[in-house]
């Protein structure tokens, strides 16, 4: 019965570290401020666009 234990502590630190990473990213997330976001966006669109249709 103590290996069950184990696994189920294992599982809640894998549940927990997932938990940190989400939090970790979010955070760097809300940290562009919204001129950032649109030149990262315009620059994704360049990059995403055809030859043809590059104004």
């Amino acid at each position: 019965m103590r290996w069950w234990k184990m696994l189920g502590l294992a599982g809640i630190m894998g549940v927990a570290a997932t938990g940190v990473v989400i939090a970790r990213a979010e955070r760097r997330r809300r940290a562009y401020t919204p001129e950032e976001i649109k030149v990262r966006l315009r620059e994704r669109v360049e990059q995403n666009q055809p030859e043809g249709r590059r104004s």
